[in-house]
């Protein structure tokens, strides 16, 4: 079962959690996809969403592609959620480590998510720690990106249907690091789960 362990509810009253457990199991409007840019869904993240979303996932992602083409970092594509407990997947590239610019691309991609969720009109998405797996993406500097992107995007677009963004890692280390680095980015004392900041 998936486990609240940190939230923080900004000033205008929406909230970011770190949730431990697994994101296939998030009853959310739209579960992010830590995918490539050819939405072939093989191994890691992809993989479990694929294989617990079904067939109808990868058929869709097919589709997107021939009409669209290789999914750009900032412009992530979507497709319907299969048999996940979602009504959207959002299909973000994030980068490969080492192949140049990765910080800009990795805030692209976790931006790009943001507000095509808003554009769906959704109100709750779930993120996992996009380009740390396979990609090879440091996890302490992927985590001051993504927390400081969530944080910048709800400052910048006050009026978003958004309401809730969660970052869902499978990992105890994981969850470690994005606590530590929740912890910077919204100035939260330690040993607090819930917390209310002006950001």
């Amino acid at each position: 079962m998936n486990q609240l362990v940190r939230e923080v509810v900004l000033g205008s009253g929406k909230s970011i959690q770190i949730i431990s457990g697994d994101i296939t199991e998030e009853h959310v409007d739209a579960i992010v996809n830590a995918a490539n840019a050819y939405l072939q869904h093989g191994g890691g993240v992809a993989g479990a969403i694929s294989l617990n979303g079904g067939p109808q996932i990868q058929v869709e992602s097919d589709a997107w592609f021939e009409q669209h083409g290789p999914v750009q970092h900032d412009s992530p594509a979507y497709t319907g959620g299969g048999e996940l407990p979602c009504r959207y997947l959002i299909h973000a590239v994030g980068p490969v480590w080492g192949e140049g610019d990765e910080d800009v691309k990795l805030a692209a991609a976790i931006m790009g998510a943001l507000i095509l969720a808003n554009r769906l009109e959704l109100n709750s998405i779930a993120f996992p720690a996009i380009s740390t797996g396979i990609f090879g993406f440091p996890k302490e500097r992927a985590a001051k990106i993504i927390l400081k992107v969530f944080k910048d995007y709800f400052g910048e677009f006050p009026d978003t249907r958004l309401e809730l963004v969660r970052l869902t890692l499978f990992d105890e280390e994981s969850v470690a690091v994005y606590l530590q680095a929740a912890d910077l980015e919204f100035n939260i004392p330690n040993n607090n789960q819930m917390i209310e900041s002006a950001g």
